[in-house]
């Protein structure tokens, strides 16, 4: 019962989605930039204020500013690990909550031995501007990457993760890092129960006859850029996720290029996977990456891992 109203309600809000976006789409022409305005606020559905749950900054988190164009401001979370030499990695979340809902997984990933750099975008939490957009996300993450280069200034210790929405972000900035002659700026890339396009997810929630990909403009076509990524891939995925199911997550690693790697994490929900499956996870990171050189044929056969060849 519980399963199905979760997912009437999320059928209704891609409905909604795709209704909004396709009146916005009508009325372009017109110069009509409120409903294409509600589009955005529907996608990315933040949530102002501090996460009920949160209950304060840990000890050594550094807050800053991170500069954007030139004109506005992220709001960002420096986390340095004990380890001077350790790997340093990116954090960029999905919708709704700002990173005072993040903080969980953002534990996880510096107990794994990451120094972390988490963004909030523009228009979550404490950053400046109005309604998020794809293109601002994207520029913000670009951004954000650049910070991350003075704070880790080795290219092989650098590594880039995006849950859910923040995922597409990461495989985006991953893919434009990847464009250049040289090898690229990073080391790896991380996502988690990420999806493949938008319009793709939005279809899955809703109904499979609504033409979503001409409809909405907000596209975060992950498919077709996850191809042009040339670091590692980690991806990870709960095979209980109800909110982007695991065939998602296969069908990214299918057309991810080598070396590359799925974990798909036994009763991992949307939000959990790091946590339920926090031995497996840290297998196929020392696994693929190399992180701590612990990846012991024991620990790697025990994970419900699949290996990119």
């Amino acid at each position: 019962m519980k399963g199905n109203r979760m997912t009437a309600r999320l059928r209704t809000r891609w409905v909604k989605v795709a209704a909004v976006a396709g009146v916005s789409a009508a009325l372009a022409a017109a110069g009509c930039a409120q409903l294409a305005e509600k589009e955005r606020e529907l996608t990315f559905r933040v949530m102002p204020g501090e996460a009920s749950w949160f209950s304060g900054l840990p000890d050594g988190v550094v807050e800053m500013d991170i500069p954007v164009a030139g004109r506005e401001h992220m709001h960002a979370w420096w986390w340095q690990a004990e380890q001077p030499d350790a790997p340093a990695v990116l954090y960029l979340h999905g919708s709704r909550w700002n990173l005072t809902g993040q903080l969980y997984r953002i534990d996880e990933l510096h107990d794994f031995g990451f120094s972390v750099l988490a963004i909030d975008y523009r228009g979550f939490g404490r950053s400046d501007g109005g309604v998020p957009s794809e293109d601002s996300v994207y520029e913000d993450a670009r951004a954000a990457f650049t910070r991350l280069a003075e704070l880790e200034p080795d290219p092989g210790r650098r590594y880039i993760y995006g849950h859910s929405l923040g995922g597409a972000i990461a495989i985006d900035l991953a893919s434009k890092l990847s464009a250049g002659d040289g090898p690229p700026p990073a080391h790896g890339l991380i996502v988690e129960s990420t999806f493949t396009t938008l319009p793709d997810i939005a279809r899955a929630l809703s109904y499979e006859w609504l033409p979503l990909q001409w409809i909405i403009s907000q596209k975060f076509d992950s498919i077709d850029k996850i191809a042009r990524v040339r670091m590692p891939v980690l991806i990870v995925h709960g095979d209980s996720d109800r909110y982007v199911p695991s065939r998602f997550g296969k069908a990214l690693f299918a057309a991810a290029r080598p070396p590359k790697r799925l974990l798909l994490v036994e009763g991992g929900t949307h939000n959990n996977s790091m946590r339920v499956g926090r031995e497996e996870y840290r297998a196929a990171l020392d696994a693929l990456f190399g992180l701590t050189g612990e990846a012991a044929a024991e620990r790697v056969s025990s994970a419900r891992t699949l290996r990119g060849h």
